[in-house]
């Protein structure tokens, strides 16, 4: 391939480096100068361009992008269209990106044109997550240099997406008089919360006194248990593990199991304990995946959910990147413009758990005030309804018979978060699980405290949801200043599962690095009702 300046008039057949704008019209970089286009160039008084004229057996960039693509194995993986030298390559499940260093190196070694990248190794994904990029760096590359690549890429994996598995899990926790029991309530919810993604479920939960015959005699009956799915036994223990033959590991070898390994080079997470019973794995988990933050537990059980058997081997090695406790978990956004598979769906969570604290002790609740003859809460999920969100889940706490019974006859699922307590992110986490949630492409999050909010604004939102193609966060604002409702796009629903404490999602929507559109829906946005005065002067009657 020659590249450089051409005279207009031995420019035909040679292809554009840059678009080129003339009296009448304009060519793309990258068009084919036909001799029709040469006329019109010289007519416009243009007589040089920036072009490449293609050796024989050069290959121009799309179709050689277009090659790479269709050397690898298309399981569980979705191409788009090459343009401008570029194909990427998106999951088509959720599961583990797997990659091969060795063969991505090879490709990206063959020539300099030629241009591999993709997720690191062991990465969980959702899908329609951009996983991997071919980019051919100039507008063609040599042919005899593409099959070598090509070659290489058909010989040996360099990536793919192994989907997760559902399994039937059993929990076995350890008991210790220095052991609340609402941390090992927590410890269930957040197991559930890490199983979600795989579709599979927390089955059982069994708690033993913290020793060895305990633990051995609870793993022995999870095994006999008769399952619908493959099994997997997590144990927690009260107490930390220091020794190969502490309580948990010594407990899978009396159950007749193995124990894999003890310790791992990840922290948070170094003590973890892998064990086998037959074709079970059992998982020793460590004190800080009681925790929904990233740690070496995830890294394990990823890889299990994915239908792996990781050895001592594999363990040993994920000390390089291991290092998590400063570790910002943000989700990846790659290409706004490339649309989910389908129709965009939006399925709306509206938060009605809170305590209702500013009404002031033993007041009304906030949420049973009349607007209109009906109850706030009730009219907050008539506006939910009203609009084109797919579903309508409502989470409820404090005082929650009432509430519900403000919302019977409703087509809505009640979701009830036990932790409300605890704050606002307990009851984002409860909301976002729930299945119409999970799956949608985007979760419009609502306070059910909005009396001025209508169903023509949360249209308004929704639309420019559609119009980001599902992959941008909108929010509600007026003159200016932001508000609510929200929509948070499927990208970040891993990171809302992982919120703690009286927070909502606001630190998310400023440091994921997704783009923001804000929809100014006037006053609604702004209006709360969280104190008795706030309710009278929104044009409210306190009620109960």
């Amino acid at each position: 391939m020659r590249f450089g300046e051409f005279s207009v008039d031995e420019a035909e057949g040679v292809v554009l480096a840059h678009s080129v704008r003339f009296a009448g019209g304009s060519f793309a970089k990258g068009h084919v100068l036909r001799p029709e286009d040469v006329v019109s160039l010289r007519a416009s008084g243009i007589d040089r361009v920036i072009a490449a004229r293609m050796d024989a057996g050069d290959v121009g960039e799309n179709e050689a992008a277009d090659q790479l693509a269709r050397s690898v194995a298309p399981d569980h993986l979705r191409f788009s269209g090459a343009t401008t030298g570029r194909v990427n390559v998106y999951s088509t499940v959720d599961g583990l990106f797997v990659a091969n260093r060795a063969a991505v190196d090879r490709v990206n070694r063959v020539d300099p044109a030629i241009t591999l990248a993709c997720l690191g190794d062991h990465v969980p994904v959702r899908k329609d997550d951009m996983v991997a990029t071919f980019k051919i760096v100039p507008l063609a590359v040599a042919g005899h240099k593409l099959q070598v690549a090509c070659r290489e890429l058909r010989e040996a994996s360099a990536f793919e997406v192994k989907p997760f598995m559902a399994r039937s899990v059993s929990l076995i926790a350890t008991e210790l008089p220095s052991l609340r029991g609402t941390v090992m309530d927590k410890t269930a919810r957040v197991l559930a919360q890490r199983l979600l993604p795989s579709g599979s479920r927390l089955e059982r939960e069994k708690r033993v006194a913290h020793r060895v015959e305990a633990v051995a005699e609870a793993i022995g009956q999870a095994i006999e248990t008769s399952d619908e799915k493959p099994k997997l036994i997590v144990v927690f223990g009260a107490s930390a593990v220091i020794d190969a033959d502490d309580v948990i590991p010594d407990a899978i070898r009396r159950a007749g199991g193995k124990v894999i390994q003890v310790g791992m080079p990840v922290d948070p997470g170094n003590l973890l304990v892998l064990g086998q019973i037959g074709d079970v794995p059992v998982v020793g988990a460590p004190g800080c995946a009681r925790s929904p933050k990233e740690n070496g537990f995830d890294w394990v059980l990823d890889r299990i959910l994915a239908g792996e058997s990781p050895s001592a081997l594999d363990i040993s090695g994920m000390g390089v990147g291991g290092l998590l406790m400063e570790i910002q978990t943000r989700p990846r956004l790659r290409e706004a413009q490339e649309a989910p598979t389908g129709a965009v769906v939006v399925a709306a969570v509206i938060l009605a758990a809170g305590k209702s604290s500013r009404m002031g002790e033993g007041g009304p609740h906030k949420l049973l005030a009349e607007f209109d003859g009906i109850p706030l809460v009730q009219r907050s999920a008539m506006t939910a309804l009203g609009s084109d969100v797919r579903s309508v889940s409502i989470v409820t706490g404090f005082r929650r018979a009432e509430i519900e019974a403000a919302l019977a006859g409703l087509h809505v699922r009640i979701v009830y978060n036990p932790d409300y307590a605890s704050g606002m992110a307990s009851s984002l986490v409860a909301g976002c699980s729930s299945d119409e949630a999970w799956q949608a492409d985007g979760i419009l999050i609502m306070l059910a405290d909005m009396p001025g909010v209508t169903s023509a604004d949360l249209d308004l939102l929704i639309a420019a949801f559609h119009r980001s193609n599902g992959r941008s966060i909108i929010r509600a604002m007026s003159r200016g200043s932001r508000g609510n409702p929200v929509i948070l796009p499927r990208s970040l629903h891993d990171a809302v599962l992982r919120l703690q404490g009286d927070v909502g999602a606001r630190h998310i929507i400023e440091t994921s690095g997704i783009a923001v559109v804000d929809v100014d829906i006037g006053e609604g946005a702004h209006l709360d009702v969280d104190t008795p005065e706030a309710v009278i002067a929104a044009g409210g009657i306190l009620r109960g």
